[in-house]
């Protein structure tokens, strides 16, 4: 078995079997036949609720975080942005692909706009729309709240329609820096206003996948150049 991420403290998780996706509740169903020693389950997020940054990503990977029940842990993906945040203060530790590597997020937090693995790695537009009210009330439960990073285009729509904004009013572009202010809106609204009302950076880069390193879409470089403007907005934490 796999050993389980810790859990932090964040409210307002999915059940482990949530079935808001039936197409995703079936994929983690036969994979739970195929692999019964992977999490095979919507996943936590990694890190804590006072974290001064958030960091969204797209989905679990089917042999990254849908096995080992932590976000961007066991593939590709998490060896870049893992090593970057190490890099830029925002992690501490040595990552080793593993949940119980002893790895720990430096005032940060990581997590998906959708929770479960889809199939084929392409979420439907109803499933990133059935996962969003997590991502409002993971945002609405961070009173530290001061950045956000986006990983790719789905990640940062999700996110600017979590705030109730127009896709057009922020673009996704790599690289781009936007403030939203205010508290998100739709299910999240709910459950109380952002503890605090002061305005929260997103920042946009393209996702670290090894499909977008390998074709030159996104270098070491480029994403580094991402953290490094965090880092400067948010100085020494």
């Amino acid at each position: 078995m796999v050993p389980a991420a810790p859990q932090t403290g964040f409210p307002y998780e999915p059940d482990p079997e949530c079935g808001f996706c039936p197409r995703l509740a079936a994929f983690r169903t036969s994979l739970k036949a195929q692999q019964p020693g992977w999490h095979n389950a919507p996943v936590p997020i990694f890190g804590a609720r006072d974290a001064h940054l958030l960091i969204v990503g797209l989905a679990p990977g089917l042999n990254g975080a849908n096995r080992t029940g932590r976000p961007f842990t066991g593939d590709f993906a998490g060896e870049l942005l893992y090593e970057t945040l190490i890099e830029y203060g925002f992690a501490a530790g040595t990552y080793r692909a593993r949940s119980d590597d002893g790895l720990r997020l430096v005032s940060g937090a990581i997590t998906n706009a959708v929770r479960c693995v889809p199939p084929q790695n392409k979420p439907a537009p109803s499933e990133i729309a059935n996962c969003r009210p997590f991502l409002a009330k993971t945002i609405m439960a961070m009173p530290n709240l001061r950045a956000i990073v986006a990983l790719g285009r789905i990640a940062h729509e999700s996110i600017v329609r979590a705030y109730g904004l127009r896709l057009s009013v922020c673009p996704f572009v790599h690289g781009s820096e936007y403030v939203l202010g205010g508290s998100p809106d739709g299910e999240a609204a709910a459950i109380g206003a952002l503890a605090s009302a002061k305005p929260v950076l997103l920042f946009d880069s393209y996702h670290c996948s090894r499909y977008n390193t390998n074709t030159g879409v996104l270098t070491k470089d480029m994403f580094r150049a991402v953290f490094g403007k965090v880092r400067e907005r948010l100085g020494t934490l």
